[in-house]
């Protein structure tokens, strides 16, 4: 079955992961984190791919990226490849690193953006870890201290997010106020409708689903490409926002 191509996101930015081929372990210890982080930067950084947040965990990463270049899947692909050399010779492991394709999913409101910062730095809460303010390797400190935990230097750029949220304040808010329980954006299996209003009132902030019909083209397009991209399917977007599936698909370049 071919590929579908990438949503491209008309706000340029993006919530990227990057997985182990099989979910195998990529970074044995510290400085192997150390060096993704620092491929990371120039990697990025040279495509003009804007970190906005990050979290590393044993087996995946997570990015939030501003897109200024249109050279998106160069930029990761770069990093993916540099890193992997750099693991398979230090480890000696043999083969692919990464699953063969990186996954994305384009954040085109605040209230999604919002809402994917708040499930990045959840990572090692999610995973029984520890608190988003205990865990060294995301990019929470940067936004409430201006540095790494491990590091003086920042690798993301906060002030959009803090702009949006008041502050430091509003961003340690933030992590803690959302319910998170439901909201898997990279999970392939159909969301169940017992959880599908609940995780679109998460996605498009107060508005009620029902209103989106109401908004012009533009917005109503943004809303509906997030709520596919959260998970949804076009039918149950179509029940709680009575939008048509012609327009649905349309406007989200989905199939089914």
């Amino acid at each position: 079955m071919p590929r579908q191509p990438r949503a491209i996101a008309d706000s340029g930015i993006y919530h990227v992961m990057m997985r182990g081929c099989g979910k195998q372990i990529i970074f044995e210890d510290d400085l192997d984190r150390e060096t993704f982080l620092r491929l990371a930067a120039a990697k990025l950084g040279s495509n003009d791919v804007l970190v906005l947040a990050w979290c590393l965990m044993d087996n995946h990463v997570h990015f939030l990226l501003e897109d200024l270049g249109q050279s998106l899947s160069k930029a990761v692909q770069a990093l993916g490849t540099a890193y992997a050399r750099y693991y398979n010779g230090r480890t000696g492991h043999v083969g692919h690193l990464f699953q063969d394709r990186f996954k994305s999913r384009a954040v085109e409101s605040d209230d999604y953006l919002l809402l994917v910062i708040a499930y990045i730095h959840n990572n090692p809460a999610e995973g029984g870890i520890c608190k988003p303010d205990e865990y060294p390797w995301s990019s929470y400190w940067e936004y409430v201290f201006g540095h790494r935990m491990t590091s003086e230097g920042c690798l993301c750029s906060t002030s959009r997010v803090l702009s949006l949220v008041g502050g430091e304040k509003g961003f340690r808010s933030l992590l803690y106020a959302r319910d998170l329980t439901s909201f898997r954006p990279f999970e392939s299996k159909r969301m169940p409708d017992a959880e599908m209003l609940s995780v679109a009132r998460d996605v498009i902030g107060s508005a009620d689903p029902a209103s989106l019909k109401e908004l012009n083209a533009s917005a109503r397009c943004k809303h509906l490409r997030a709520l596919r991209d959260a998970g949804l399917s076009v039918r149950q977007i179509e029940r709680i926002t009575g939008i048509g599936t012609w327009s649905i698909r349309k406007a989200t370049d989905f199939s089914t």
